[in-house]
């Protein structure tokens, strides 16, 4: 078997809101409860589980490979929410997308300052 991610732990003030969050602007499928963890699910199959954490804040980041028509409609999601976007991860570029690889990128922060990004094409694939 290839080794492939299955899943990973998000920590978050509010786990509820941040899964909430996560699955409405991607349009994924409700986060479901796990233990501790509130699932949300990939089409790929990947998950990300979100824990509560009352720790020092962190700072993770997130991308998530999408179609150009799925783009669309999640970044439509993003401003109908009035969140602003950026073309950086640096968050610099507000306002902006970006055409790495020929594709199209923007990145966006969820509820805990998490860094969320969109890509089209892969980094590295293409011209």
């Amino acid at each position: 078997m290839p080794v492939q991610l299955n899943h990973t732990i998000v920590h978050a003030r509010d786990r509820e809101a941040s899964a909430t969050f996560l699955s409405e602007v991607l349009g994924l499928g409700p986060p479901v409860e796990f233990g501790p963890f509130l699932v949300v699910e990939a089409d790929n199959g990947v998950s990300l589980d979100f824990i509560e954490y009352e720790g020092e804040k962190l700072v993770e980041h997130y991308a998530f490979l999408v179609s150009e028509d799925e783009f669309d409609v999640i970044w439509a999601r993003i401003k109908e929410r009035g969140l602003r976007w950026y073309a950086d991860p640096a968050l610099s570029h507000a306002g902006e997308i970006n055409h790495h690889d020929g594709g199209r990128g923007l990145y966006w922060t969820d509820p805990d300052g998490h860094v969320l990004e969109i890509i089209t094409r892969p980094y590295g694939s293409g011209t």
